[in-house]
């Protein structure tokens, strides 16, 4: 186990239960680096959306059990916020949450006549594929062949 999946799972292990003690769900934790600096992200959600003050409560609590653990090496920022609107697709509960709805695929290379972006109906989903339905048309993805999955925004 590398020492970045190492934090991130000392570090849900900590948040967790901050989270579910307020009813909301932990959809996602992550400790990367962009620009040089270390950051150490939660996001959370709950049923009619996160607020401001929800983000404030969870991450003082989490501030906290982290200065007691102290067990992140590198000097880095913690955030918790609300996943946005359009958050990937990665966990069972997020594709069950998203069935029936439209979302967006992105894949590495072009998979269906030369192309890489499609819109459609998630309709199925299981360790290995996705499915949706897209103008009337079954389309079933290998899951090694997707860069992004996210729901469609639209307007």
């Amino acid at each position: 186990m590398s020492r970045r999946e190492r934090y991130e799972q000392q570090a849900e292990g900590l948040l967790r239960p901050i989270v579910e003690a307020r009813g909301f769900e932990l959809v996602d934790l992550e400790y990367v680096q962009e620009a040089g600096t270390w950051y150490l992200r939660g996001y959370i959600d709950k049923p009619g959306g996160i607020t401001v003050n929800d983000c404030e409560d969870v991450s003082r609590e989490f501030s906290d059990r982290l200065d007691e653990k102290d067990f992140i090496e590198d000097s880095y920022i913690m955030e918790i916020s609300s996943p946005g609107l359009d958050r990937p697709l990665r966990k069972p509960k997020d594709f069950e949450r998203n069935m029936g709805k439209s979302v967006e695929i992105r894949t590495f290379r072009p998979v269906m006549e030369k192309r890489k972006e499609f819109c459609g109906t998630l309709t199925a989903y299981d360790e290995k594929t996705v499915t949706i339905e897209e103008e009337d048309q079954i389309r079933v993805f290998e899951r090694k062949d997707i860069a992004l999955i996210r729901p469609a925004i639209e307007f």
